[in-house]
């Protein structure tokens, strides 16, 4: 319901009540500007960009600890990292109304971060994580539309990941300490990751069967997917290496005093002998999956099949990742179109010495 009353002192009042019932009004000095304004409310309404006016008001800082409060509810880990990404969104916004966001300035943010060095991934990490936070301000009623969209979106970029030589993995192997050489086996022969190897338990493990079964990730938390649930085969070789010692402990990956190995101290210990080793600066034990990938696809196994050794979750992660190892088409191309030239080339001689001959 609206209305438009002249005052006494001359002023026009514009009023109207919304789904709640709670009224609204505003005063204008002309009748028509307080017509305008209730025909831009009525407007907002219709197309479900109603937003109460005392709401918009809320500043993107506000917002941001409302969105934390409703997210603690996920898993630790997960929390710390979007506060991560919170604090740096509210440095750059936190004092704007969420309706004063705009697309030009998610752009500007997002190319101001890669100006300062920040990974393309991380960049891209940040904008994902903003367009999370206004999407579910949209949906909360609090904002009209989200100004970030696949137009802002700096990209992930792509970068093709290290792959190691077998060379450089039983090196990497045969300097680690002794408890944590597992954990290489288990990185560039199952393609765990580093959190996986920490959390898998001996009973996990079916050496006879050779079938290892992801259940948990460190300390002891359930895997972040199903599909990460994917039990993955291993060779017979495989399993007597693992199998020396494993009945004498819990964890696959522990410490010489019984206790789980923590991700932190498998990177700590990569670090300390990669550039021993021959390894790039930056490799991380995570890159170990890399060389199992490479090993699978020489292997001459599908993109299916590699996908579902290393547990993604689609084809297309597998294909944006490893697209380059898998063997080349430039070869079989020109066979194709060369067998088709050739193929044409004898027609032609073919039919001219017939017609010579006649």
């Amino acid at each position: 319901m609206a209305s438009i009353k002249k005052r006494p002192d001359g002023a026009w009042r514009a009023r109207y009540r919304d789904a709640a019932g709670k009224e609204h009004a505003r005063h204008f000095a002309r009748k028509t500007d307080a017509q305008r304004w209730l025909d831009e409310v009525t407007a907002s309404v219709v197309t479900g960009t109603y937003v109460d006016p005392k709401t918009a008001k809320t500043t993107v800082e506000q917002w941001c600890a409302t969105w934390l409060e409703g997210y603690a509810t996920r898993r630790p880990s997960t929390v710390r990292q979007a506060r991560v990404h919170v604090a740096k969104i509210v440095d750059a916004f936190g004092a704007m109304p969420l309706q004063a966001v705009r697309p030009s300035h998610v752009k500007a943010w997002t190319a101001k971060l890669k100006a300062d060095g920040a990974a393309d991934s991380y960049v891209y990490a940040l904008h994902g994580r903003l367009s999370q936070i206004l999407a579910d301000a949209v949906h909360d009623g609090v904002l009209p539309r989200n100004p970030c969209s696949r137009r802002t979106s700096p990209g992930a970029g792509r970068q093709r990941p290290y792959v190691a030589t077998g060379e450089q993995v039983w090196a990497l192997h045969d300097s680690m300490p002794e408890h944590l050489r597992d954990a290489v086996l288990l990185g560039a022969f199952v393609g765990l990751r580093t959190a996986e190897t920490c959390g898998l338990r001996v009973t996990d493990v079916d050496l006879m069967r050779g079938v290892v079964s992801p259940a948990v990730q460190w300390p002891a938390e359930p895997l972040k997917t199903e599909t990460s649930r994917t039990p993955v085969p291993i060779p017979h070789e495989l399993s007597l290496l693992l199998a020396d010692g494993a009945n004498e402990r819990t964890w696959m990956v522990e410490q010489p005093t019984g206790e789980q190995v923590p991700p932190w101290q498998i990177d700590r210990a990569v670090r300390a002998v990669r550039e021993a080793v021959g390894l790039p600066d930056g490799f991380r034990f995570h890159d170990l999956r890399h060389h199992y990938a490479s090993l699978l696809i020489e292997a001459g196994l599908s993109v299916k099949v590699v996908q579902e050794r290393l547990r993604h979750a689609s084809a297309k992660t597998t294909l944006d990742t490893y697209s380059h190892l898998f063997p080349g088409t430039e070869e079989a191309t020109r066979s194709a179109i060369g067998a088709a030239i050739t193929e044409r080339v004898a027609s032609v001689q073919a039919t001219s010495c017939g017609l010579s001959a006649d």
